[in-house]
């Protein structure tokens, strides 16, 4: 680009992709394509912003909060789960030393 012509919307809607999909920074898409941070920041912004109306916006915000609670809850379940379980044949050999009186 940095020519000082306007950016064609089809400039614009390949940038944005290719900073949705490259795995590639923000940084180093702009300085390639030869546009500011700022405005590839923005472009993609805008994007965002025209896929989704406002009342989209917060159900998706409502489902994300869900999500976040019920995804705490499943790590709590796993890490209990993840806890060493004693097993029954050494619980039994470790009781039996207890009773004997640490003989074992």
């Amino acid at each position: 680009m940095g020519n000082g012509n306007r950016p064609t919307p089809e400039f614009r809607r390949e940038a944005v992709t290719l900073e949705l999909t490259s795995g590639r920074t923000r940084r180093e898409i702009a300085e390639d394509l030869g546009i500011g941070l700022s405005t590839l920041t923005r472009w993609v912004r805008q994007d965002r912003d025209a896929e989704e109306p406002a009342e989209d916006q917060a159900d998706l915000r409502a489902e994300l909060k869900r999500l976040r609670k019920e995804n705490a809850v499943l790590k709590q379940d796993r890490d209990i789960l993840k806890k060493p379980q004693p097993s029954s044949r050494k619980t039994q050999v470790d009781e039996l030393c207890l009773h004997r009186g640490g003989e074992g």
